[in-house]
């Protein structure tokens, strides 16, 4: 099966689409076009210098190289997920670090070696893309726990420390907000699998399939990504919320308010 190869008019043919989200704004007089219009120039920006970083990072595939782009994804994607919530605290970019290091690399590297088998493990083909995925859904998971939890010890906080007057432990205290905070994560992760292959058609399926790979093989790769990324959407939405609940909750068994601040 071939490939049909995209030239410079298609994708300007394509870039006018963007022109019916910007004719919505102005009719419905929303003011989003500036922005509709920044972020357009910035997809195609950034897409086209990753495209470019990656052809040559695919051709060397060496593991300082790939470790590198790693390390890149990672911080950036964890600057996202603090920049998102409307209240953030103390240590958040260097748990959100944490927390989206070890459960990226721990689950990438379980994929990668146990379920697909690449070698070598730093293979750079397979490595870097399902990195990328996993931590574009991850940030979205670790964000929405984070806003959730916040916003229920800041703007409930009379409830939180009423439990704990009365001698509730500070877990005794968390442990609702905490579980309704990873629920809140989870959710866009199992609504995304409930409809997955009837609604829609994920990006890496479409992808592969554009690109001439037999359906079939292109479906047994999804399946591996979508319980990959909802097993790293738990993680980290768990994780995240642990952390802060350590953080925000000393010894004492106080709420330590101050160190939240809104964004």
């Amino acid at each position: 099966m071939s490939v049909l190869e995209l030239g410079p008019w298609d994708l300007v043919v394509a870039a006018c689409l963007v022109l019916l989200a910007g004719g919505v704004s102005v009719v419905m007089r929303l003011g989003l076009e500036r922005k509709l219009a920044v972020a357009s120039l910035r997809t195609v920006v950034q897409l086209l210098l990753i495209g470019q970083v990656l052809r040559h990072v695919f051709a060397f595939d060496h593991p300082l190289l790939v470790l590198a782009v790693l390390a890149v994804m990672i911080v950036a994607a964890s600057r996202a997920a603090v920049n998102r919530p409307s209240r953030t605290f103390a240590g958040a970019n260097l748990f959100a670090l944490l927390t989206l290091a070890v459960t990226g690399l721990a689950i990438t590297g379980a994929v990668t070696q146990l379920v697909i088998g690449v070698h070598p493990w730093y293979h750079a083909q397979y490595v870097i893309p399902l990195l990328g995925m996993l931590l574009g859904n991850s940030l979205t998971g670790l964000s929405l726990a984070m806003d959730h939890f916040l916003e229920r010890l800041d703007a409930r906080r009379d409830e939180v420390e009423t439990d704990l007057a009365l001698g509730a432990t500070r877990w005794e205290a968390a442990k609702e907000p905490m579980a309704e905070a990873v629920r809140r994560g989870m959710i866009p992760m199992i609504n995304a699998m409930m409809v997955v292959g009837v609604v829609s058609l994920p990006g890496m399926m479409t992808g592969q399939i554009l690109a001439g790979q037999d359906p079939m093989g292109a479906v047994k790769y999804q399946i591996v990504v979508m319980f990959m990324l909802a097993a790293s959407t738990a993680l980290a939405s768990m994780a995240m919320t642990w952390l802060m609940f350590r953080r925000l909750f000393d010894v004492q068994h106080r709420l330590r308010r101050e160190l939240i601040r809104r964004t």
